[in-house]
């Protein structure tokens, strides 16, 4: 970690705003992703507002944005028909009433259209929430205890699957079989023995698992990508297997679509792998930057929830702001040609980049898929969690992040998270990064 930015009087307001915020928020931020010890050291941006694809912070420098709040601005900052369409209804309907309207069906009837692997949706706030709920539906609907999730993903902070996400290695057991390691303290110990650790992209491990224990897992948990230790792209059938295998043994499979979620397609990575799984969470790309998020799937899985066998409560789902910010998005969405213009952006910058290291022949390359990747800095391909510990260069990472937002592009200081691209974005941002990129590495080369 460093100890100051090489060019601080550019943030000194920042600097001086997180003095103000650490004297009343516990470590000065309400996240931990925006903390010094997630790579905003010595303190993060403190931003001022947002417009498409650019963010002014608090000094009044311009950078064009990659962050995206953390992959939620999928149409950008401000989208003018999402924000129309909530201004419209807090001014002339109102905010939340506890009671459905017709609403809530309009958006239904999108989703399910949108998604091949859903039957029936349920709204809920965050994907914290749509992963706890997935997850007890999964054990009333099997009647059995265990969870298969694979070390270096992230599926919200509940007490449940809050564990392996970021552990350290000498806690964490063997290569090829992993134990739960907690986050951090605070988490009830009994939890751990319901979760089965497993690395990704490994099919022999899920398949001895699943042969050796399959009468006691209810689900496999998995993101159809891993997008919390980076990027990291399932390996060529390895999610036809994990279907597969779920399917014989009577295991529900549940995608967690947080992040790629419509962003990779309207239907989900699910629908780019040609994968349908039992369940499905939904919550940053549904929204158009507004908190809202879905869980669904197969209809006799759902019909525990249609008879009120498990409880899906919550005073603010559905509310007004969250579906009428989810119709107005999924109807941009939906347009014609609106993914090949964001695949034709997306592209030029990743394949942009890609060429790039290559012509400077540096020990990095860039992996992702359409508007979601990362830029590894290592000698070898990352093809799990343990990979990105032993082998990417987290120091490289951080004089590449700083470099580039010197020269005005913002993404996370952290090489566990995402370069994410939206509607926003523009050939010409495009270009203007690539050259930033050009500078910043060509400078750290010499460095």
């Amino acid at each position: 970690m460093t100890s100051s930015y090489q060019q601080p009087d550019r943030t000194r307001r920042s600097a001086a705003l997180f003095e103000q915020a650490r004297s009343l928020i516990p470590g000065g931020v309400n996240s931990t992703a925006r903390a010094t010890w997630s790579g905003w050291d010595p303190y993060p941006l403190f931003v001022e507002r947002g417009t498409g694809s650019r963010v002014t912070d608090a000094d009044g420098n311009e950078y064009i944005d990659y962050l995206l709040g953390l992959g939620p601005m999928l149409l950008g900052h401000r989208p003018p028909a999402v924000t129309r369409a909530v201004v419209e209804c807090i001014e002339q309907r109102g905010t939340m009433f506890a009671l459905p309207s017709a609403d809530e069906i309009t958006l239904a009837r999108k989703i399910v259209a949108a998604v091949p692997g859903l039957d029936r949706v349920r709204l809920c706030n965050t994907g914290t929430e749509a992963v706890l709920y997935a997850v007890r539906l999964a054990r009333a609907f099997t009647g059995r205890h265990k969870l298969i999730r694979f070390e270096g993903m992230y599926h919200g902070f509940s007490d449940g699957v809050y564990w392996s996400k970021h552990p350290k290695l000498d806690a964490a057991g063997r290569d090829d079989s992993p134990v739960a390691v907690p986050q951090g303290p605070g988490l009830p110990r009994g939890v751990g023995d319901s979760l089965i650790i497993l690395p990704w992209n490994d099919v022999e491990a899920l398949r001895s698992t699943l042969e050796r224990e399959g009468d006691q897992i209810a689900a496999v948990l998995s993101e159809p990508i891993m997008c919390n230790t980076g990027c990291i792209l399932p390996e060529p059938g390895y999610l036809e297997a994990m279907r597969e295998l779920t399917h014989k043994h009577g295991v529900l499979m549940i995608l967690d679509e947080v992040i790629t979620g419509f962003r990779i397609a309207l239907g989900g990575a699910q629908s780019h792998y040609g994968i349908t799984p039992d369940l499905s969470v939904f919550a940053k790309g549904l929204g158009g930057g507004f908190p809202v998020a879905a869980m669904g799937g197969r209809r006799d899985v759902m019909a525990l929830v249609e008879d009120g066998t498990v409880s899906i409560a919550g005073t603010y789902n559905a509310n007004m702001i969250a579906v009428s910010a989810a119709n107005a998005t999924l109807d941009e969405l939906a347009k014609p040609g609106m993914y090949e213009r964001l695949y034709a952006v997306s592209d030029r910058l990743r394949e942009g980049l890609d060429r790039l290291v290559r012509d400077l022949r540096l020990p990095a390359h860039v992996v992702g898929l359409g508007p979601v990747f990362q830029l590894w800095f290592a000698d070898r391909p990352i093809r799990n969690y343990r990979d990105a510990v032993r082998h990417a260069d987290h120091d490289a990472f951080r004089r590449w992040w700083e470099g580039m937002l010197d020269r005005g592009v913002l993404f996370h200081p952290g090489a566990y998270e995402n370069l994410f691209v939206s509607f926003a974005h523009s050939e010409e941002d495009v270009d203007l990064t690539l050259a930033a990129a050009r500078e910043t590495l060509t400078e750290m080369m010499v460095a």
